[in-house]
């Protein structure tokens, strides 16, 4: 009896000991969870306040503060963190891992968008991961600061790490980490598909201290961190059009006939697109100084010789390849082409025209080599395969126009030498950005205004040195060409306006409206110039005089401008493109068109019925494959 009363309290103490064991466990896993899930959501908060001063044309405290005047916004932007701590405990069971995979994607997306908006003025993409190479290539051209706000961020990071390290240390049990993987996995598409892709809830996400809805990065900023680029994969890949069918597609097409290019019609066509080239005399601060005029003087004696008018790009200050393949393709809205396209360039493929890329930079920019292979070109130069022998890699973005132009007048005559006709495109790389804010010993302009800054001013200076000698040669080139037999039409374009200085800083300080919910803002952000020129050999072949003021048009629709001068029908595709055109010649990729002259996010009935069939056979044309 006294045996089996031992026995039985020493049973006793072993199972308190166990419960105490168990019970401690737990405490240790509850604490753990907290304090990993109290980082998650620091982490969280620290992406938004990163996010909160990467626009100066908000206060960074009231953008920060008004993430939470609706509990949508904090829920998308927090819950992601919280996900992936979950997810990294159940992968690697231990909290300082889990830590670390919620926090580098958090706060790396968060720097990069800031950089992204401070340099180039828009924000981070998911598309951009396709980019990531040409990035890495830009923003080497870039000094990157590092702010006391980053420093702060970064010793918070460290911080709760080292919390993690000491102080949870419990690591769940291999059946439960399998468990918890298995509902991680299951809830990830649930929550994007019900939550972050709800339009109600979108709708109820708005943040109010966004006026400009058309703004991207003011529409982004205004949503946090994570949730504009998760809304963002939906546009990763291209999308099929609303009431998209390939059927109906093709009978829209089959609607117009394609046109071939007459004999006694056929002129070289020479294509230039001018790296970041803009007129600074659409400012009237800038356009009546006379160091900025007399830059300009070239470019003027040539629009009167020619039809110029105004592009009216998608971009700013970067991606340039956006109003590059517009004018190639024809589409207002591309991705990134991975097969063979239909474009315009097959076009004058189809016509026994020799196409030619050519661009004194590497190939791998963009992706250019396969795309332009894509697109159609027979032969693409770059510095790789042929342009190392004119002009030097390092030099190409500060002084190559000239050996681009001189390469190219050989090119036409070896060319037609031969008998070809030419469509021939280039995409210059002089004057690419950023522009010192030291004034540099080439420059011819010496610009001041009230209240302008010494380093503002040397940005101004610098980019006009850029100019001025790109305009020069562009005079000297057209100049050339006249002197030729053979006709050549010239059509020359810029690619966005330039990069001046960190989050606009120069247009800031000058006083330049960029708010693009208005017609001068929208023209001040968006338009570059653009001319249609010819020498008097093809003015004579296709009988018209090429001089005049042209439309205010989208890249897409520059062709077709051209084949318009040229009294040239094209394919079948470009007879759509022109009734869309005289229903608003702009169609820009965040829904903005001009419709009666006006600017307007929505079209009129039986506009927005031509819109629809204009996006279905563009699709269809461009994703339907060419072998």
């Amino acid at each position: 009896m006294q045996r089996y009363g031992a026995d039985y309290r020493y049973k006793s103490i072993i199972r308190t000991r166990e419960g105490s064991r168990l019970v401690g466990a737990s405490q240790s896993y509850v604490t753990s969870a907290c304090l990993l899930a109290v980082c998650a959501l620091a982490v969280g908060l620290l992406a938004l306040w990163l996010t909160a001063d990467s626009y100066s044309a908000f206060r960074r405290a009231e953008l920060f503060v008004s993430y939470f005047r609706t509990p949508f916004l904090p829920l998308m932007n927090l819950l992601p963190p919280l996900l992936l701590a979950a997810l990294g405990w159940f992968l690697f069971g231990r909290t300082w891992a889990a830590y670390l995979l919620a926090a580098i994607p958090t706060l790396g997306f968060a720097l990069v968008n800031y950089y992204k908006i401070l340099l180039r003025g828009d924000p981070f993409l998911a598309s951009d991961f396709r980019l990531a190479r040409t990035a890495g290539g830009i923003l080497g051209q870039y000094s990157l600061t590092v702010t006391r706000l980053m420093l702060v961020i970064a010793a918070l990071f460290a911080a709760m790490l080292l919390i993690l390290i000491f102080f949870a240390k419990a690591s769940l049990p291999g059946k439960t980490r399998i468990a918890g993987i298995l509902i991680c996995v299951i809830l990830t598409p649930l929550i994007y598909t019900q939550l972050y892709l709800n339009v109600k809830i979108s709708n109820t996400a708005h943040n109010s201290i966004c006026e400009h809805e058309w703004s991207q990065v003011e529409f982004s900023v205004s949503r946090g961190s994570w949730y504009p680029f998760i809304l963002s994969l939906r546009r990763a890949f291209p999308s099929t059009p609303k009431g998209y069918s390939a059927e109906e597609a093709d009978r829209v097409l089959a609607g117009y006939s394609d046109g071939s290019i007459p004999a006694d019609k056929r002129v070289n066509v020479l294509g230039v697109m001018l790296e970041a080239y803009a007129d600074l005399r659409d400012f009237p601060m800038l356009a009546e100084l006379a160091d900025v005029r007399s830059v300009y003087a070239p470019l003027y004696a040539l629009e009167k010789e020619s039809v110029s008018g105004k592009l009216l790009t998608n971009i700013f200050a970067g991606g340039t390849v956006d109003t590059e393949w517009g004018f190639l393709s024809g589409y207002s809205h591309h991705d990134d082409f991975r097969a063979n396209v239909d474009s315009y360039v097959r076009y004058f493929n189809s016509q026994g025209y020799t196409t030619l890329y050519r661009h004194p930079g590497y190939s791998w920019y963009y992706n250019r080599e396969n795309i332009n292979r894509y697109l159609g070109f027979d032969e693409r130069m770059f510095i790789e395969n042929g342009f190392d022998a004119y002009v030097d890699a390092e030099a190409a973005p500060y002084h190559s126009d000239r050996q681009l132009f001189d390469f190219l007048l050989e090119d036409l005559d070896a060319h037609t030498a031969r008998g070809e006709t030419l469509f021939s495109f280039s995409v210059s790389f002089q004057n690419h950005g950023p522009y010192s804010d030291v004034r540099g010993d080439n420059c011819r302009t010496h610009v001041s205004g009230p209240g302008w800054s010494g380093e503002s001013c040397a940005v101004i200076d610098n980019y006009l040195a850029g100019i001025a000698e790109t305009t020069e040669e562009l005079s000297r080139f057209a100049s050339e060409l006249e002197k030729r037999g053979e006709p050549v039409v010239l059509v020359v374009f810029g690619d966005h306006k330039p990069w001046l200085g960190y989050d606009s800083a120069v247009y800031n300080e000058l006083g330049v409206n960029l708010d693009v919910t208005t017609e001068e803002g929208f023209y001040n952000y968006y338009s570059t110039p653009y001319l249609i020129w010819a020498n008097s050999a093809a003015k004579a072949a296709l009988g018209e005089d090429f001089t005049g003021e042209g439309a205010d048009l989208s890249p897409c629709f520059l062709m077709t401008e051209l084949f318009d001068l040229c009294s040239w029908e094209g394919p079948a595709f470009m007879g759509l493109a022109r009734e869309m055109r005289a229903v608003t010649p702009l169609l820009h990729e965040q829904g903005i068109f001009m419709e009666n002259g006006k600017l307007t996010d929505t079209l009129s009935p039986e506009a927005a019925e031509l819109y629809g069939n204009y996006r279905c056979a563009e699709y269809r044309r461009e994703t339907k494959g060419i072998r």
